[in-house]
Formats: structure tokens, C-alpha cells, sequence
């Protein structure tokens, strides 16, 4: 991954696109039943994960919860390796085990899709100790819902972030509900990110629709935080275009609401950007896009081609000395890869 001084727009672009097209295309495998479980899509979120990836480096911590598919990709784990996972394949990116939830990279320092509400906020705060106490230069982000900051896990790790002056952003994607229900119905606050405060956590509020505004707030936030650690709330106000998971029809919200925000889409608003500073043509734009597609189609041929997880390995990873035993990740410090992983390198 470049410094984010090399970065260019143009590329985050394409990634906000292969982001949608993937989102897309599960969307499309998970009603042919070819994806079971839970499918959290990320599709109207794209300028939150990008911008925030586009301002930090390769070796700094990512950590979220369920509706991960983004992060993943954000993070330069393959569209491959992100589709096998979907589909429950040993090529996927947690080995076909972890399904859409439970996406991990670590050679990408993507440390987890986490299915439990906040449940991931403290083991974020976890990787942000490691950092300051081995005196490294990293900084974690830990991307989280509305919803889960009303759960008392998220409380006892901000108290603790803030205690130990740790070098982590925490970033609410508060796309208006948490599952089904309004924020405003389910949290007693005037806006999130008073609940920094209450932390002495410095918080501030960002368009999650606008990319560049994402970055660059990021961007300011890890500098200082690079000089002299300390944690930092962001709320991100972005939109979901579609239901909590595939199987919810949305109908707690109006046609009108849905539309309202669909005409302040992240891409379309980063790419009318680029077209006027003369930086991208239409043309441009659709090869773009047509990568994109052809890039999450290949993706799904990968995964129908990809072999099942063999049986005996079902309890590989359920304890330490079961994945030690299998020649897993587990007992050493080399990741997986982007998520392939033949049958050699698994025994």
C-alpha cells in the first residue's frame, strides 16, 4: 500500500468502485443461495473506509465489526479471497470458517470483522496498547455502528483509551440505525459524538458522504496522534442504501428518505469532483467501472471453483493447540497470504 501522499484520487475511486461492485455481486450470489449466514453489504458507506485507509499506512491497525466486506478490500485483501470467504471456501480469507462477519487479514493488519455489537472496541483498544507499550509507530483505527455505542463494552474501552493515552481513532459510522431502529429512538444523546466527551476523548463530526473530507480529517488526526498519542472520536454521517443484512426489506425507513441520499452517493460526489478539476473523463470513469465488474465477477468463478474446507479440519481453530497442531498462522508470525491458501501450506 503507498504513503498517503501517493495515493492518488483517481485509485480511491476505483476502490470506492470495486467496493459497490462487490457489494453488488453478493448481494446477487447470496439470493441464488450460493452465500449463507448473515450478509451485511456496505453499499452508500464507501467514502468512510476509503477515505480513512487513504490517510493512514499499510502497517497501521484496522479493526471493525460485521459489515466488513469493505475494510477487507480497503485493506488490499483480494476480491477472490473476499468472495471464497462469502462462500464458505478454504481459499477464503479466514479459510472459509468465518463466513461474511468474520473477514482477517493479517498480512494486511485487518484484524477482524467481529459479529458481537462493541464487542471488538476493547481488543481495538488492545492493539492500540501493543503499540504504545512496544514503543511503535503505528496507530489503530477501529470502525464500529451507531448501535454499538450503547453497549458497556465500548464505555470500558474508551475509559481505558483515554486513561492510557493510546494512539487510536475511533470511528462511528453512523449511517442512522442501529439494525432497525432510528438512532434518534435508541440513543439519548443530541449527537454521538458527545460520547466522547464524557472520555475527555477530543470528537469531532465528518460528512462520511465526502471522501476528501474523510481523509483529510483522518489524515490530521493520525499526524498528531503520530506525534504525541492520545485517542480521537470521529462521527462519520454517512447512509446505508440497503437494509440492516440481506434478509431485512428496510421498511422502517421511506422511499423519500432513501432517495434523498442516493442523490448525495459518495462515488457519483468524488467523481463530479475529479471531472471538474479535469482529472478524470467519462470515459475514464466507465473503464473504471468496467474493471470493477470484471474484477467481482472473476471473483465469484474463483470462489465456485474453490475447493470446501476438508471436514478434519473443522477443529483446527477452535483451540490454540488445535491450530498450532495444523501448521496454522497461528504458530507463527506469517500471515495467511491474501487468503489462498493451498493444501500444503494449510498442513
Amino acid at each position: 500500500m503507498q504513503p498517503i501522499e501517493q495515493r492518488d484520487e483517481v485509485e480511491m475511486l476505483s476502490l470506492m468502485l470495486l467496493i459497490r461492485r462487490f457489494e453488488e455481486r453478493a448481494s446477487q450470489q447470496y439470493q441464488a443461495q450460493k452465500i449463507g449466514g448473515f450478509c451485511h453489504l456496505y453499499i452508500g458507506q464507501e467514502a468512510v473506509v476509503t477515505g480513512a485507509v487513504a490517510a493512514v499506512r499499510s502497517d497501521d491497525y484496522v479493526i471493525t465489526a460485521y459489515r466488513d466486506h469493505a475494510h477487507a478490500l480497503a485493506r488490499g485483501t483480494s476480491a477472490d479471497a473476499c468472495m471464497a470467504e462469502l462462500f464458505g471456501k478454504e481459499t477464503g480469507c479466514s479459510r472459509g470458517l468465518g463466513g461474511s462477519m468474520h473477514f482477517f487479514d493479517r498480512k494486511n493488519h485487518m484484524y477482524g470483522g467481529h459479529a458481537i455489537v462493541a464487542a471488538h472496541v476493547p481488543l481495538a483498544v488492545g492493539l492500540a496498547f501493543a503499540i504504545k507499550y512496544r514503543g511503535e509507530d503505528r496507530v489503530t483505527l477501529c470502525f464500529f455502528g451507531d448501535g454499538a455505542i450503547n453497549q458497556g463494552a465500548f464505555h470500558e474501552a474508551l475509559n481505558l483509551a483515554a486513561l492510557y493515552k493510546l494512539p487510536i481513532v475511533f470511528i462511528c459510522e453512523n449511517n442512522l440505525f442501529a439494525m432497525g431502529t432510528s438512532v434518534k429512538r435508541s440513543t439519548s444523546l443530541r449527537q454521538i459524538v458527545d460520547r466522547a466527551e464524557g472520555y475527555d476523548i477530543p470528537g469531532e463530526i465528518v460528512d462520511g458522504m465526502n471522501f476528501r473530507e474523510v481523509r483529510d480529517k483522518v489524515a490530521e488526526i493520525v499526524e498528531s496522534i503520530r506525534k504525541e498519542a492520545h485517542p480521537a472520536f470521529l462521527e462519520m454521517r454517512t447512509y446505508r442504501y440497503r437494509g440492516h443484512s440481506m434478509s431485512d426489506p428496510a421498511s422502517y425507513r421511506t422511499k423519500q428518505e432513501l432517495e434523498k441520499y442516493r442523490l448525495d452517493d459518495p462515488i457519483t460526489r468524488l467523481r463530479a469532483q475529479l471531472t471538474r478539476e479535469g482529472k478524470l473523463t467519462n470515459e475514464q470513469f466507465d473503464l473504471l467501472d468496467k474493471r470493477a465488474k470484471e474484477t467481482v465477477l472473476a471473483a465469484v468463478k474463483f470462489a465456485e471453483k474453490s475447493p470446501q474446507p476438508p471436514l478434519d479440519t473443522l477443529y483446527d481453530y477452535t483451540y490454540a493447540n488445535g491450530a498450532a497442531a495444523a501448521g496454522s498462522p497461528a504458530e507463527s508470525d506469517e500471515p495467511a497470504g491474501d487468503g489462498v491458501v493451498s493444501g500444503e501450506d494449510r498442513r
